[in-house]
């Protein structure tokens, strides 16, 4: 599956297209609520990145091409990147090593699928590279967009006991994706 980034301006707006000039290619891709919004018609309004390298490398590409960077989640990963006045998070591929309920410890990946495994639901576990092309590394989540069904990564007791904050995203997400109000059996 393809998104076609004429169709889908935020792919390759100025900002955007300034980030991935200063990253090496093939080594980022959009992740989660920005593939799941725009494949399901609704305007994207939030931009995440999943990427293989580590944070420090990506501070150093993008300090260099002149984008602000903030060490907003650095032990997850996670970077606040401000390009052209626009907030984009960055955050390297990873996996959880503990959890306890809320917070995870994590060790970094090079591997989009064990990245995946670590997400909340299937259709927040989607990536796309700057060229629209679509990656489900899990095999459900495009399947799960077609049919409007939310459903948790693999096993959902083991997602809801990894952060328990996933219980009221389940809710809220399923008010968004299920309007006929028929929600997963796991999942509830």
């Amino acid at each position: 599956m393809k998104l076609s980034p004429k169709d889908h301006k935020w792919m390759n707006s100025k900002s955007v297209r300034r980030i991935f000039d200063g990253l090496p290619k093939d080594s980022t891709r959009f992740v989660g609520g920005c593939v799941r919004d725009a494949l399901l018609g609704e305007v994207v309004s939030d931009i995440d990145l999943a990427t293989r390298l580590t944070p420090n490398e990506v501070a150093k590409r993008m300090k260099k091409v002149g984008i602000a960077v903030h060490e907003t989640g650095i032990e997850h990963g996670t970077l606040t990147l401000v390009a052209d006045d626009k907030v984009f998070e960055i955050t390297t591929l990873r996996r959880d090593v503990s959890t306890d309920g809320r917070r995870a410890t994590v060790a970094f990946t090079k591997d989009w699928l064990e990245d995946a495994k670590r997400r909340d639901f299937t259709i927040n576990a989607l990536y796309c590279d700057e060229n629209g092309e679509v990656f489900d590394p899990l095999g459900e989540g495009l399947n799960d967009i077609k049919n409007k069904k939310l459903r948790f990564v693999g096993n959902a007791t083991e997602r809801i006991e990894e952060d328990y904050l996933r219980i009221l995203r389940f809710f809220r997400f399923a008010a968004f994706i299920s309007p006929d109000g028929v929600l997963d059996k796991e999942g509830l």
